[in-house]
């Protein structure tokens, strides 16, 4: 159980770093969501929460921490 959860947050870290591309709040809370909804759905079958939750919780979280950040912030481009 603590390898999951470990497993987890190490992939939970990875995507907020990853949350934003593109150079507009629109664009980049759509990329972040479509990545965390991805991360999400494979964290979920990981820790046994199953990938639709996960990825509509990594969905969610990605989007949002996309819409927060700007281009100085994380810049992965276009």
């Amino acid at each position: 159980m603590l390898r999951k959860l470990t497993v987890g947050l190490m992939l939970a870290g990875s995507l907020t770093a990853l949350a934003g591309c593109g150079d507009t709040t629109g664009q980049r809370a759509l990329s972040g969501g479509a990545i965390g909804a991805g991360g999400g759905a494979i964290i979920g079958a990981v820790t046994g929460m199953g990938a639709g939750t996960g990825a509509l919780i990594g969905g969610a979280a990605g989007a949002v921490t996309g819409a927060a950040t700007n281009k100085s912030q994380i810049n992965l481009g276009n």
